[in-house]
């Protein structure tokens, strides 16, 4: 596959690992768009709102891109009707994993994808269930710096994975690019995800 036909518009290293575990080669444009929510917006459709607007941000960079298809994703943590963001620093993250402990909450993953004229757009929705996390789980997990920078501010491919009671949905997807959302988009844009074969041994 063409190193250039991908860009992902994201600088998460996670999102970079996922696309790099199903052998997709591409290249890296974050995107700077705001991601303020719209008065009564329903999560959902702020997720993918951000995730098109992310995709379409950088293909006016590359003034259309050509042929190239631009991937971009949102992830939007969920208690209620309330859309919980990243954490602006450790004392909001350390308030945003007491209101999690003990409770389930709801991981939207919007995916993007541009290609020429094309727009596609598909949803991931996981459940997650915290057990309930002490005050020195939390002091302790805050000061490991891993919440910074995550919806939700925890990392379920990190040490919060001690936290997850339940999950029922996509694992990729709470991490923050559903890789089965993502094969069926890129598929429609004529990009078929191939199985690794002869350099895993």
């Amino acid at each position: 596959m063409n190193q250039e036909l991908i860009v992902l518009a994201s600088g998460s290293p996670r999102r970079q690992e996922l696309l790099r575990q199903i052998n997709l080669p591409h290249q890296v444009r974050p995107a700077d768009v705001d991601e303020t929510r719209s008065p009564g917006e329903p999560p959902s459709d702020y997720a993918c709102r951000i995730a098109l607007d992310k995709a379409e941000h950088v293909a006016r960079l590359l003034d259309g891109a050509d042929d190239r298809i631009i991937l971009a994703a949102d992830t939007a943590v969920v208690l209620g009707d309330e859309v919980i963001g990243k954490p602006a620093d450790a004392e909001v993250a350390a308030s945003m994993l007491r209101r999690l402990s003990g409770r389930e909450h709801q991981v939207l993953t919007a995916v993007a994808g541009i290609r020429g004229g094309r727009r596609l757009l598909e949803l991931s929705v996981s459940s997650v269930a915290f057990r309930p996390i002490s005050e020195t789980e939390i002091s302790t997990y805050v000061a490991s710096g891993e919440p910074m920078g995550k919806a939700g501010a925890y990392a379920i491919q990190g040490c919060a994975a001690v936290f997850t009671e339940r999950l029922a949905g996509s694992y990729s997807g709470v991490m923050g690019l559903p890789l089965f959302e993502t094969a069926r988009l890129l598929a429609q844009l004529g990009v078929a995800i191939q199985p690794l074969t002869g350099s895993a041994q």
